[in-house]
């Protein structure tokens, strides 16, 4: 004899409603993503980077690439070492955008390839990972906020320029070296420059601020950048990336785990940062609030008899003779309460509750305290005869 298809419970979601319930996230999900492709869409155009000569973004440096280009200098955009060195010679101007990200070959090759060409090198924000490679005479100190500072130095570059916006890196020169510091902070330079064999020189830049697109109309930024990039008739822009295959033989020389972040696009950040926040403002619209009991129809009408007798075996399994006790009293002691006068609040005191009780039963043979506030029973039989005592004394109020 087969069995009679089970209902499903009141508790089971069906398709729609699941659908309902998950329509609106799916709405909000669905906006982001689209508005992210659009954003990114109508920002791919133009933006490829910080200081990358083709781009035209805030931190982009596509102004200056195209100043020096109506100067008649050729701008050369290079992404692996071997293009930059291949082409610097005496007439190139080789600019290193983040030299800290090259590895200890890279910096080797590039050391050699400074020495052998004979041309001006300009360093950007050059620090303790590659200054030790390229420019051995030059330490770093603590860096310095961005601001706008005077050049202090004979250098015809610096006083033509007047004051620009520079900071970051500080340098600490040997005794006895000669060059050119300026633009000092705490009386230390943030501009550097070190003549080489012939007309070849180093230029240390400590911070980039005056190539950004943003920054180059701002003081004298756009004449130091022309002066000291346009020296030479070919300008050679490298970008040091970790996709150069010169890069995949050891790990770059001032690497850790800490500057894994500095190497994804801040748009990026700021994107996943926008999906967190969409995603926990979503969580908290769709989370379950506490709102007032809501009636409805059980799915199983189990008997008060059954509980009861499940709770007493719940009891009797943990030996928790001393709970099974203080609930029988509990019970007792709020159901005789307002039977004797005493308010239901106060049924649980027993200097009040016993005076009325004695007053209502003089000649009761039972011990009320012993009975409604006493001891836990020792085993079950004394449990039982308690629980019998309590039902009598009960009875007995109520037909006093």
């Amino acid at each position: 004899m087969s069995r009679p298809a089970v209902d499903s419970t009141s508790t089971a979601l069906s398709a729609r409603q699941i659908w309902t319930r998950a329509r609106g996230a799916a709405l909000v999900l669905a906006l982001i993503l689209i508005g992210g492709i659009a954003l990114a869409t109508v920002r791919s155009t133009g933006s490829h980077g910080a200081l990358d000569p083709r781009s035209a973004d805030p931190a982009g440096s596509r102004a200056v690439a195209e100043l020096l280009k109506d100067r008649g200098i050729t701008v050369t955009t290079a992404t692996t070492l071997d293009e930059a060195t291949a082409a610097a010679d005496a007439r190139t101007t080789l600019l290193v955008a983040t030299p800290d990200l090259l590895t200890e070959t890279q910096l080797t090759a590039l050391q050699r390839a400074m020495e052998t060409s004979a041309s001006r090198t300009v360093l950007l924000g050059a620090g303790p990972a590659s200054l030790g490679t390229l420019a051995p005479d030059v330490t770093n100190a603590t860096s310095s906020p961005v601001t706008n500072r005077a050049p202090a130095c004979t250098l015809p570059a610096a006083t033509r320029a007047g004051s620009v916006e520079l900071g970051g890196e500080r340098y600490v020169i040997d005794p006895g070296t000669e060059a050119d510091a300026c633009y000092p902070s705490d009386g230390l330079p943030t501009l550097v420059r070190l003549p080489g064999t012939g007309a070849a020189d180093t230029v240390l830049l400590g911070s980039p601020d005056i190539l950004y697109n943003n920054h180059l109309d701002q003081q004298g930024n756009a004449s130091l950048a022309l002066q000291l990039l346009g020296s030479r008739p070919h300008l050679v822009w490298y970008l040091p990336s970790l996709a150069d295959p010169s890069a995949a033989t050891d790990a770059p020389a001032g690497s850790t785990t800490d500057n894994f972040l500095a190497l994804v696009p801040s748009g990026w950040l700021w994107g996943a940062l926008q999906l967190a926040v969409a995603a926990l403002l979503a969580a908290i619209w769709r989370g379950r609030r506490l709102g007032p009991l809501v009636t409805e129809r059980l799915p199983v009408a189990v008997r008060a008899s059954e509980t009861t007798e499940g709770r007493a075996r719940l009891y009797r399994k943990a030996n928790a003779r001393d709970r099974a006790a203080s609930v029988l009293r509990t019970a007792t002691r709020t159901r005789i309460a307002p039977l004797i006068g005493v308010p239901t609040q106060d049924a649980h005191a027993p200097e009040l509750l016993l005076p009325a009780l004695s007053a209502r039963l003089p000649e009761t043979t039972a011990d009320p305290r012993t009975l409604l506030f006493g001891p836990a029973p020792a085993d079950d039989t004394t449990l039982i005869r308690l629980a019998d005592q309590l039902d009598a004394l009960e009875r007995e109020v109520r037909t006093s």
